[in-house]
């Protein structure tokens, strides 16, 4: 039995500290004459202090049988995977805990080369189980009735040491299931864990098995990753091992050579620090973790590489990349399978991101602060934070300057939008008041006079319902004359 520290065995003996739900489900199982075993993640995160009510158990009992034995405590079961030996089940205990319960056949499985599904083969022994698991660290398993902790490939001692290692030989474990190379990436972030360098090896020579992987699996990963504390280990690492150059190409591709006179930032570099800054910028700023705004921040100069021109005197411009980065952007997200909201919010701030520095440069009207809300509509507080997490410059007067002008722009916005409700601004009069005082029907006419009072209120700012019929009328006037 693997030697565990005082806090660890305490750790342990809490999260076999069950609810009387959950306790008579597993005494059912080691009534029926069945091994049970909590796994993965759930004793790897109890050994790290770290309580999660997501718990994962590993049985002798196949399918069907888990399922039975489930039903007799909840009704709250459903198959996420019965081919994969896989049955879930939420248990709400007395106490208000609630507890997501999944629970699968001992496995000893492999992928086909070809092929983007397992051959499932049911084990029958724990130890074929865990070896077949990703990582050492994930491959501890705790008997649930005897409270012994099961680490045959020494995943306590890798959990100490913070290392990543598998099983198995590291190419044999990645050619079995090629989206634990993803998986890799992610606990790099979540865990600050460090790949040994044969791992590192085998997913520099098997990257390219991570074709064979779904678009929805590899972006579940990307999610997880983006999400952490500290993304740019693991996707430092996917760049490293060429992972990145299949599954995110875009990303390498920010590492552009640098010309003779070192006229531009690495942008490669540039783009984690952003990351980062957008990271400290939601805490901040009182927000929980948010996907939008970092897939923003990942994205947001994906567009230089294909704009990247040398202009005279050695400087380096890169014209019109958020136009083309949103382009890109939408492109990858969409080959990633995001959804269709996730991917308009994100576009958007890559469109935007280049907005404020007009302003940075000299003081904007009121029209065209208008304008900077209106365009960001419900994303307004992500264009905040990613507008200020990509200033990354080391010149400590331009920074204070840009620091300074965001702080006025967002002042200007509070200030305007105390007066006249930025956020919903609209014409002032709407469509079916313009139809009654020009007296004509639906169509293209309408819309172009309500086009012409959104400019006039962009421009002017609440015009009032009389004075926005005088000026359309002599709009219509006027059009009527041309």
């Amino acid at each position: 039995m693997p030697t565990v520290s005082g806090d660890q065995r305490v750790a342990l003996d809490a999260v076999l500290a069950v609810g009387p739900t959950l306790g008579a489900l597993i005494a059912a199982f080691g009534d029926a004459g069945h091994e049970l075993y909590l796994v993965g993640g759930s004793v790897r995160d109890a050994l790290l202090g770290r309580r999660t009510t997501d718990l994962d158990y590993t049985t002798s009992a196949h399918p069907d049988e888990i399922e039975a034995l489930v039903r007799r405590f909840t009704s709250a079961v459903w198959d996420v995977g019965r081919d994969f030996g896989t049955i879930a089940c939420r248990i709400n205990e007395a106490d208000g805990a609630d507890l997501l319960i999944e629970i699968t056949t001992f496995r000893a499985d492999a992928y086909d080369p070809e092929s983007r599904k397992p051959i499932v083969q049911f084990g029958d022994h724990l130890g074929g189980d865990l070896v077949r698991r990703d990582f050492t660290v994930n491959a501890m398993a705790l008997d649930v009735f005897s409270g012994e902790l099961l680490d045959p490939f020494k995943g306590l001692d890798d959990l100490d040491a913070m290392l990543l290692r598998t099983p198995s030989a590291p190419e044999i474990s990645f050619s079995d299931d090629p989206l634990r190379m993803m998986r890799a990436a992610r606990f790099a972030s979540q865990l600050s864990f460090r790949p040994t360098p044969d791992v590192v090896a085998a997913m520099t020579a098997d990257a390219e098995r991570i074709r064979i992987v779904s678009a929805e699996r590899v972006r579940d990963e990307l999610v997880k990753l983006m999400l952490s504390d500290h993304p740019r280990a693991g996707l430092d690492l996917l760049v490293e091992t060429g992972l990145a150059q299949i599954v995110l190409p875009e990303l390498p591709a920010l590492r552009l050579e640098r010309d003779e006179h070192n006229q531009h930032k690495d942008i490669y570099q540039h783009t984690l620090t952003v990351i980062e800054q957008a990271i400290e910028l939601e805490r901040a700023r009182g927000h929980a973790p948010d996907l939008v705004n970092r897939l923003a921040a990942l994205f947001h100069d994906i567009g230089k590489p294909n704009t990247r021109r040398f202009e005279p005197g050695g400087k380096v411009s890169f014209h019109h990349h958020d136009v083309v980065g949103a382009k890109l952007t939408r492109k990858r997200m969409q080959a990633l399978h995001f959804s269709n909201e996730e991917i308009k919010a994100v576009t958007k701030l890559v469109e935007l991101h280049l907005r404020f520095h007009g302003y940075g440069e000299g003081h904007w009207t009121d029209s065209a602060v208008r304008r900077y809300v209106r365009d960001a509509g419900g994303d307004l507080e992500r264009l905040h934070i990613l507008t200020r997490a990509d200033c990354t410059t080391r010149n400590q007067r331009k920074a204070d300057r840009l620091r300074r002008a965001y702080e006025e722009l967002e002042w200007r916005i509070d200030e305007l939008g105390a007066q006249e409700e930025l956020n919903a601004i609209r014409p002032d009069l709407d469509g079916t008041q313009i139809m009654e005082i020009l007296g004509i029907g639906e169509g293209r006419e309408v819309g172009a006079a309500y086009k012409f009072l959104m400019e006039r209120r962009m421009e002017d700012g609440p015009l009032g319902e009389d004075r926005a019929r005088e000026e359309l009328l002599a709009w219509w006037a006027q059009r009527a004359s041309q």
